[in-house]
This record gives C-alpha cells, sequence and structure tokens, in this order.
C-alpha cells in the first residue's frame, strides 16, 4: 500500500513542478512582449488626431436652482462650466502604450489632458448627483445621472441609481437601454455594472 501513496505524492510533485515552470515561463513571455510592444510604441512618431470623439457636457437639463447655494454644488457648477470651454476625450480602457501607438508619443501628454478632463467632468456630475440623491431630490438628480450614461462613465452607481428609479416609476425599457449602453463600454467595470443592473 506503500508503494502506490508513495508514487502518486511524487508524480504530485512532479506536476507541481511542471506548473510552476510553465506559468513562468508565460509570465518571463507576457512581460517580453509587454516590453516589445512598449519599444514600438515609443519609435511611433506624431499622427493626426482626426477620429478623437470630443466629449460635450450638456447642461440644458441640470437643476441649477435646485440647492444653488449648497457650498459642493456651487462648486460643480463652476467646474463644469470650466469643462464645457475644454477639450475633452474619454479614453478609458486605452493604455499610454495603446495611445502611444495609436497616435504617436508626441501626442501622449495632450491625450492624457483631455482624459484627465473627462475624468474630472464624469467625477464632478456624479457629485453633484448624488449630493442631490442624498437630500431628497431624487427627481432632480436624474437628468444628472442620465448624463452620466449618456457621455458613457463608467460609474456603477449612476446606472445602479437610475435603474431603481425607473424600475420604481414603471419604466423597465429603459432599464434594458441602460444595459445595452454598459455593454458598449470599454472599461473592466462593465460587468460589474450589468451584474448590478441584474440584480435590479
Amino acid at each position: 500500500m506503500k508503494y502506490p501513496v508513495f508514487a502518486s505524492f511524487i508524480i504530485f510533485i512532479l506536476l507541481v513542478r511542471h506548473n510552476i515552470r510553465r506559468n513562468r515561463r508565460i509570465e518571463e513571455n507576457t512581460e517580453k512582449a509587454f516590453w516589445e510592444r512598449e519599444r514600438k510604441a515609443n519609435d511611433v512618431r506624431r499622427k493626426p488626431l482626426d477620429d478623437l470623439v470630443y466629449v460635450k457636457p450638456d447642461m440644458s437639463s441640470f437643476p441649477m436652482d435646485v440647492m444653488k447655494d449648497d457650498p459642493e454644488i456651487a462648486e460643480c457648477r463652476e467646474l463644469l462650466g470650466e469643462l464645457a470651454n475644454e477639450k475633452i476625450v474619454n479614453l478609458t480602457g486605452f493604455t499610454n502604450t495603446d495611445l502611444k501607438l495609436k497616435y504617436g508619443v508626441a501626442n501622449l501628454k495632450l491625450l492624457s489632458e483631455y482624459d484627465d478632463r473627462y475624468t474630472l467632468l464624469v467625477q464632478t456630475i456624479q457629485k453633484w448627483a448624488d449630493r442631490l440623491w442624498e437630500n431628497g431630490y431624487t427627481n432632480e438628480a436624474i437628468p444628472l445621472l442620465e448624463e452620466q450614461v449618456r457621455i458613457r462613465a463608467d460609474i456603477t452607481s449612476a446606472y445602479r441609481k437610475l435603474a431603481v428609479y425607473y424600475r420604481d416609476n414603471n419604466e423597465p425599457e429603459k432599464i434594458e437601454n441602460l444595459k445595452k449602453t454598459a455593454e458598449t463600454l470599454n472599461s473592466s467595470s462593465k460587468n460589474i455594472i450589468l451584474k448590478s443592473l441584474d440584480e435590479i
């Protein structure tokens, strides 16, 4: 009885060693491929930015007079007013290497600025919406949350709050539209958002 157990143990050890070596090779090849791609990206010359899709916030339906004296909301309004005159691009899901390969290393700083503005835009709209929601102005928060979806933000709570609102107001077709938008997101949050919507 001892020999089969011993043989099984040896086989187990060999399998573990094999898997460790295989995983190490995979990691080494992945790292090698990453640095080769990065090297190529750093050699790409500046390319036109003609295909960029600029994001323009639409504040026409925002509740400008609700809690207008609240310092946090006043700050949000001011920030959004400034961002409305800037170039903003949603580059969620793209790495710096991706951007350098597509547009050239010389454009990376400018593209990062565009994307930083997008992040600030999304955060500001969400902060305003959350502030209204927390103070009982649910209906007034909806246009801000809907703007998040329109500009393809990947804020899970924005989708979830909208879905709850649509469910409570018997608008299931709008929840389906949220799912359709979420499915097109180029973000690691996509599956979390979809799961959250399915739960509702």
